[in-house]
């Protein structure tokens, strides 16, 4: 490398690469820095090579930019600050730009690219995140869904409800379509998709619609029992499921997950894993039940007890069932969709089936997974003859 050569311009200095040559005429490459006195001392900094697009005009020009910054007492007084600002400054830009990005998100694109796609990787079951795509597909997207998530207020919620409530959907539809609507909104903020308030969350000003959660049809012990001889003869595996429901209480989804390792028959204990809110419980056989089990053709522990076609897993309850029950006339003339009987009615009988026998309320609650003894309260008032013998008790012991 040839010695330092002094610019026309002050404060300007570069050397010529011996071999390397550069531009027109194939002139020598130059390596160009400037040099300028701060706080008393010599600053030296480098600028850059002629081929990389330096000039001697424009050191001189970030020269006197650095000269002037100094003389006013404001900016970069070096060159080696003015990189790490202007570096800052990308950095600065470059996460607004993400943040704006994800401002603009839009509910549909939150729901369909990152919502749905996290609930079927954590097992959510088919028909729960079926019927959240439907609502949202059908009533929300149409209001909502080109919006990002600031930018949807409680009157838009409000709009959904009103579109629904004029299309005389059940007030439980709009409750699970304001639902949806909150858990994409929890979604986004716990994944730093949004920063707001959740307007469908309990603290917003969006009042849900009543539904009577104590209207739950049950069925009879001549009704179960026909619906079970009638099951018999069209399918063994609807059969047993429904069985397997109705003296259990587990929900379609525990039933369709059951392994053989679950399965204790030796002390009468099925063991559900993971079921809803993510908690184990454990269910208890009646004779009927480890009859049926026992019946059935074990696999590995691994093996689904109730496996579908080719060994996957079932995912919604069979039109098997809803033959069934239209054979025998159990939905005819119904159009209270609370009093239709569905496979989930398994479920609510075993729950009613115990409160008219005199269980505890603390103990169905327990056998049927419920997290909050509210939902268990619907079945209280099939307890009145329950409570009434106890009065009876506490006169008898006196």
């Amino acid at each position: 490398m040839a010695s330092w050569i002094k610019s026309k311009h002050p404060g300007i200095r570069y050397r010529e690469h011996d071999t390397r040559r550069h531009g027109v005429g194939n002139k020598p490459d130059r390596y160009y820095t400037i040099f300028y006195k701060l706080d008393g001392k010599t600053v030296e900094e480098a600028v850059g090579w002629a081929s990389q697009g330096m000039t001697e005009k424009k050191a001189a020009a970030i020269l006197a930019e650095l000269q002037e910054n100094h003389r006013r007492g404001t900016g970069p007084r070096t060159l080696k600050e003015k990189r790490e600002l202007g570096a800052a400054e990308r950095q600065e830009q470059e996460e607004q730009a993400k943040q704006d990005a994800i401002d603009n998100l839009t509910l549909s694109a939150i729901f369909y690219d990152k919502f749905i796609p996290h609930i079927q990787a954590n097992r959510r079951d088919l028909k729960s995140w079926k019927r959240d795509e439907g609502l949202f597909r059908l009533w929300i997207a149409p209001v909502v869904g080109n919006k990002p998530l600031r930018d949807i207020a409680p009157f838009d919620l409000e709009k959904i409800k009103k579109n629904m409530t004029k299309a005389e959907k059940a007030p439980r539809s709009i409750v699970y379509a304001l639902a949806t609507i909150r858990l994409v909104f929890n979604f986004a903020l716990a994944h730093d998709l949004y920063t707001g308030r959740n307007p469908a969350g309990p603290a917003g000003k969006v009042k849900r619609p009543t539904t009577d959660n104590n209207r739950v049809r049950y069925l009879s012990r001549e009704e179960a029992a026909a619906l079970l001889a009638e099951l018999a003869t069209r399918s063994r595996d609807v059969h047993d499921m429904a069985l397997l429901s109705l003296y259990t209480g587990m929900r379609a989804g525990e039933i369709f997950s059951l392994t053989w390792a679950d399965i204790d028959l030796a002390g009468g204990v099925i063991m559900l894993r993971k079921t809803k809110g993510n908690k184990n419980r454990a269910a208890f056989m009646t004779e009927a039940v480890k009859a049926m089990l026992q019946a059935r053709t074990k696999s590995a522990p691994a093996g689904l007890v109730f496996p579908g076609r080719n060994g996957v897993k079932i995912e919604q309850a069979s039109d098997t069932f809803t033959r069934a029950v239209d054979k025998l006339g159990f939905n005819e003339g119904i159009a209270d969709r609370e009093q239709r009987v569905v496979f989930h009615t398994m479920r609510h009988t075993f729950a009613s089936w115990l409160v008219e026998s005199g269980t505890d309320i603390y103990y169905v609650m327990k056998l049927m997974g419920h997290s909050d003894i509210k939902l268990t309260m619907r079945y209280a008032h099939l307890g009145k003859n329950s409570l009434r013998m106890a009065v009876q008790r506490l006169e008898a012991a006196g």
